[in-house]
């Protein structure tokens, strides 16, 4: 299927790895001229050759902290007028809410939260102007089944759903949308990194808790960083202008419920 998005432009965050990288690359092989974001320079700079190997599009970068107003001014002056807009930043740690800090709850709000905000406020208006726009919010299964132990995670993402769901509904007659997409367990760093911290405190050994965290999902696997891409890819596509503020959930049916 042809996606409608060659000659497109697009900003990602935080796509030096994982699923901020494998949307990048989805929408790159569909012709869209792509800047990525990311704190580490290296590794940034790393993922953009390898997608320049790949596809044959504009691949841009961005070093810097997205979360920050100078990470966030330095992405929009090397893409000041995406046509595409994918809000993505790191999860914020677990812990008791008994042992967080202020500090640790404005961080959370910052990062997941008022970030995507400030950036869907700097493109919105060009994209209505032009009749075409997209904006995919990477947020969390937690927000449709909180997890205990991630209270800033859950408090945070389902603010932003909540901003979505209404400002979602008011652009949408402009052609612009603006959707979620809820990754579950995905084969990313993120994965693993959680799963070390799990083994460190039960004396388990990494590889066993995710191959219990895979058999535990009724598809007996975690999901490729390709097929979350693929389906940010067609989120973003000329097919998907009736598709509006929708909490998109990619999990392998891990959540179960009827609707």
């Amino acid at each position: 299927m042809d996606l409608g998005l060659k000659s497109r432009t697009a900003l990602v965050c935080a796509a030096s790895a994982g699923l901020g990288r494998a949307c990048a690359l989805a929408l790159a092989k569909e012709g869209v001229s792509v800047t990525i974001t990311a704190r580490d320079r290296d590794r940034l700079e790393e993922t953009a050759e390898e997608l320049r190997r790949l596809t044959d599009v504009r691949i841009s970068t961005v070093a810097g902290d997205i979360t920050t107003d100078e990470g966030r001014a330095a992405a929009l002056l090397a893409c000041p007028n995406p046509d595409i807009l994918i809000n993505n930043a790191g999860g914020p740690p677990p812990g008791d809410f008994r042992d967080l800090s202020e500090e640790d709850w404005q961080a959370a709000l910052n990062a997941n939260l008022l970030t995507p905000i400030a950036l869907i406020r700097a493109t919105l208006d060009c994209m209505i102007t032009r009749k075409f726009g997209r904006i995919i919010n990477i947020t969390s299964s937690a927000v449709k089944s909180p997890i205990p132990s991630l209270g800033l995670s859950n408090t945070a993402r389902t603010g932003l759903t909540g901003f979505v769901a209404g400002l979602s509904r008011q652009v949408a007659k402009h052609n612009v949308t603006i959707n979620n997409l809820l990754p579950g367990a995905f084969n990313t760093d993120r994965l693993r990194k959680t799963a070390e911290g799990t083994a460190k405190s039960s004396g388990r050994e990494v590889d066993d808790i995710l191959a219990e965290r895979a058999a535990a999902n009724p598809t007996r696997r975690v999901g490729e960083p390709e097929e979350f891409g693929a389906m940010c890819a067609f989120l973003c596509s000329a097919h998907a202008g009736y598709i509006v503020g929708q909490n998109i959930l990619m999990d392998g049916g891990a959540f179960n419920s009827t609707m």
